[in-house]
This record gives structure tokens, C-alpha cells and sequence, in this order.
């Protein structure tokens, strides 16, 4: 009998965000892969532990996998160390899945936002399930990302008429947004890129701990407003010793 993993897209933090079809899918769980990150910290697992207990009814059978350490943000040649973390991922999770799932049962994890937006899961499970020996399924179950609770909190549209938009981890905007774009949508900025580009013709919209109880939302002009949000992630990172954040970059338009 074929095994199966599913990846199920818990939305970007309310526990409301989670779909019809990622409870159905969770309900039918018979094991389920947790990833604890270096330094993870208590209210992230307790997120996770809330959206289970509220989604399903009957115990679950959990296999903690501990992460390896992410050292490309020091390390001189950060292509090669994430190509080694997620070799090192790869054999961890490999070993995992075939000591805990056996024909007939169905294996899952629960993935921030969505599976398929900036996040390793997807592309790691996909390797795996092609060096698997015995049969493998995979099932997405799509999530809401932080991009689009993002524009739900500001009502607003993602991409204006006419117009693309692009997704970009910060570190590829140091120099600013590339001429030819007027929308960018910018992951992962540990750095505050958004303080130090040149913020002429260009607004921010910017959320932190989005769908959770300590949600920030600031918008405006970027030379008006990026202090208040740098002291504003300054003071909830300090607080809480993490941060969710993600923001959209709009040049307006004459």
C-alpha cells in the first residue's frame, strides 16, 4: 500500500486563516512531522499545538525533527551552505519518513503560510519522494501567505491594472527596486533593506506577526515612515525575541 505526505498550509497566524480542505487533511493525519528551528521559541510551538488541538478531535502521533543549524548568514559562500543545510535536511527528513510511515498512512506537515511561497518544504519533500525506495504520494494543501494577509490588512490590491509585480528576498533590493518594477513584495529582510535604498517616489506598506494578537501594521511614505518602523520592530523584537515580518514596496505613479 502506497504511503503518503501531506503539506498543508496553515496560514500566515490566526488559527481562522486554516482552510476546509487543511482541517479535512489534518483531521485524516496519522503521523505528523514537527520542524523545530534553531532557537525556536515557545509561542511558535504553541501556534502550532493550538491548530491542532482546535482542528482534530483525536490525539496525533508527532515526530519532532530537529533543524540543522542555518549558517549562510555568516558563512563566506552562502549558495554552498544553503545547498549543505538542505542536503542536511534531506537526510534527516528521509530517515524519518521511513522509520515512521508505513504502507496504508498518511504523514504531514504543517507549513506556514502557504507550501509554495518562499518556503524549503516543498522543494525538500519533492527530492525525497524521488529517492524514496518503497512509494510515496505527495498532497499540497495551499495556505494563506503572509503576502496576501498582507494586502487584506491594508485593503489592498496586490498588483495594480496593468501591472506586474515582483517577489524578491530583500537582499536582491540593497541597490533599491529595479527601475522597470513598481511593486515589490520583499521576504525575509532581516537587514531593514527598506531603511537604506533611496526611498524617493516610493511607499511601504509593512506588517509584522501578521493574523496573531501582537499584529503591527504601518503604511506610508517610505522617507516619512521607515523610522517608525524601525523602532517599532526594534521594540517587538526585543519583547518577544523574534519577528515575522514582510512589506510591499509601491513607486507611485504620476
Amino acid at each position: 500500500m502506497s504511503r503518503e505526505l501531506a503539506l498543508i498550509g496553515i496560514g500566515a497566524g490566526d488559527p481562522d486563516w486554516v482552510t476546509l480542505e487543511a482541517i479535512a487533511a489534518l483531521q485524516q493525519l496519522d503521523v505528523l512531522f514537527v520542524v523545530l528551528k534553531q532557537d525556536e521559541l515557545d509561542d511558535l510551538v504553541e501556534a502550532r499545538r493550538v491548530i491542532v488541538e482546535r482542528h482534530r478531535s483525536t490525539p496525533l502521533r508527532t515526530v519532532e525533527l530537529r533543524d540543522p543549524p542555518r549558517p549562510w548568514r555568516t558563512a563566506p559562500d552562502y549558495h554552498a551552505a544553503v545547498a549543505r543545510w538542505r542536503e542536511q535536511r534531506l537526510e534527516q527528513w528521509s530517515a524519518a519518513v521511513a522509520a515512521n510511515l508505513t504502507g496504508g498512512q498518511t504523514g504531514g506537515f504543517l507549513v506556514w503560510g502557504d507550501p509554495s511561497l518562499f518556503e524549503s518544504t516543498l522543494a525538500i519533500v519533492q527530492e525525497l519522494r524521488r529517492a524514496s525506495v518503497e512509494p510515496l504520494e505527495l498532497r499540497v494543501i495551499p495556505g494563506i501567505s503572509c503576502l496576501h494577509a498582507l494586502t487584506a490588512r491594508f485593503q489592498i490590491p496586490l498588483n495594480r491594472q496593468g501591472r506586474a509585480v515582483q517577489i524578491a528576498p530583500a537582499r536582491l533590493l540593497r541597490d533599491g527596486i529595479p527601475s522597470d518594477v513598481d511593486d515589490v513584495v520583499a521576504m525575509l529582510d532581516g537587514q531593514q533593506t527598506f531603511a537604506a535604498i533611496d526611498p524617493t517616489g516610493l511607499d511601504i506598506y509593512w506588517g509584522a506577526y501578521l493574523g496573531t494578537p501582537d499584529e503591527i501594521l504601518i503604511a506610508g511614505d517610505l522617507a516619512e515612515v521607515r523610522q517608525q518602523i524601525l523602532d517599532a520592530r526594534a521594540e517587538a523584537l526585543a519583547r518577544k525575541g523574534w519577528m515575522f515580518d514582510t512589506y510591499l514596496l509601491r513607486r507611485r505613479l504620476s
